[in-house]
């Protein structure tokens, strides 16, 4: 337990919980959650489940009906065909990824992580013993692994690369075309899974199509994990609900792990992810179109920022500015920012705002703002940041 930390988002998340508990008049951008309200119709079907007393134990890798449901949103929107014993649907996607590393991970088994990462990766890739290989994406390749950092990484301990397309903290998206180059890289490397992260898939802007990695390339299928689930798409953050696709030898040893810790997803959460990919999808479109007006708010405010700039992402609900500007500069307080910790931390203490520092997603020095809030409180926000950077000497 002493190779894992606590998520500084979600130490930072609780502690503006607690500022506001106070009587603070702090904003968070600290969390990852969509202020949407989960669809009525998913509602209306998590009800009717429970009315009809499905409130049982479900199967443990899920239930066929749930499989179906992912099976035919695979096809339906990614091309790829999947059979029943070629499914699993967990608690969240993110315990879909963590049962893959640990039924596969091998003591000092590399795993290839393109840095910024989501903070939980580097952590399951510590406590299953692997180790973590981290490829430094600058913002000069719009934070994205290149074929040639890829093949400089690939060793014969490389056990995984793990892609997440859009991307959190930065909101990269790989377009086919990287997607492409990448795959032509690891056809030369049959030892090396694929865990491809495509839970921010309906949320890309400027018209920007989504691509995954097993459909760009179907020779790569069979070694890679595709996962998703409904928390982002449909604001379902609090069911707990993911799933993924892989060979039926992979899922099967995910199936294995998943009946020691969890058992089976919560029955009326199936029931609404049911009702979530089976139901209407358009809405997503629209919701789209709303963080792409607040990403564009964000990005102008931010740029306006004394020492602050940021490119703008293609997907997920989340800037990552470079606040290398500020680094030396001191506080009306008389503190010196040293790093992106530090300025975090000033942001949160002068003007209330929590973020989280960069250094969480092994690159320095920047920070990550979520988005997913309305549009009133992101420029009271974006005010508030200006203000405490004019602020510095």
């Amino acid at each position: 337990m002493d190779l894992v930390e606590t998520s500084a988002s979600a130490m930072m998340s609780q502690r503006a919980r607690e500022m506001k508990a106070e009587g603070l008049d702090v904003i968070a951008l600290s969390s990852g959650q969509p202020d949407f309200p989960t669809p009525a119709h998913v509602l209306e079907a998590a009800n009717a489940a429970a009315k009809r007393g499905e409130t049982k134990y479900t199967s443990i890798g899920g239930s066929n009906e749930m499989k179906d449901a992912a099976i035919a949103k695979f096809k339906r929107e990614n091309d790829l065909d999947y059979s029943l014993n070629e499914i699993i649907i967990g608690n969240g996607a993110k315990q879909v990824i963590f049962n893959a590393f640990m039924a596969s991970t091998e003591v000092c088994d590399e795993v290839i992580l393109p840095a910024p990462y989501y903070i939980a990766y580097l952590d399951m890739i510590k406590f299953t013993r692997g180790t973590a290989v981290i490829v430094q994406c600058g913002a000069d390749a719009d934070f994205k692994i290149t074929p040639e950092q890829l093949q400089q990484s690939i060793t014969p301990k490389t056990r995984w690369l793990l892609l997440n397309s859009p991307s959190n903290p930065t909101g990269a998206v790989y377009e086919e075309s990287d997607l492409r180059g990448l795959a032509n890289v690891l056809l030369k490397h049959p030892h090396v899974g694929i865990i491809a992260d495509d839970i921010y898939e309906h949320i890309t802007f400027d018209g920007l199509k989504f691509a995954t990695i097993a459909a760009v390339e179907p020779a790569l299928k069979s070694r890679t994990v595709t996962v998703n689930g409904v928390s982002k798409a449909y604001a379902m953050t609090g069911w707990r609900v993911g799933y993924a696709g892989a060979s039926a030898s992979m899922i099967a040893q995910m199936h294995k792990l998943q009946s020691l810790i969890t058992s089976g997803a919560s029955s009326i959460g199936q029931a609404a992810a049911i009702a979530a990919l089976n139901g209407p999808q358009d809405f997503m479109t629209e919701r789209a179109e709303s963080f792409q007006e607040r990403r564009d708010l964000v990005i102008s405010m931010i740029n306006q920022s004394t020492g602050l700039s940021c490119p703008t992402p293609k997907g997920a609900f989340y800037i990552y500015p470079s606040c290398a500007g500020v680094i030396g500069k001191e506080t009306p307080s008389g503190a010196i920012i040293k790093t992106d910790e530090d300025f975090v931390a000033y942001l949160l203490e002068a003007e209330n705002v929590a973020t989280v520092h960069g250094g969480a997603y092994g690159v320095s020095p920047y920070f990550r703002i979520s988005y997913a809030s309305d549009i009133k409180e992101l420029t009271e926000a974006c005010e508030r940041i200006q203000r405490a950077c004019a602020a510095l000497k």
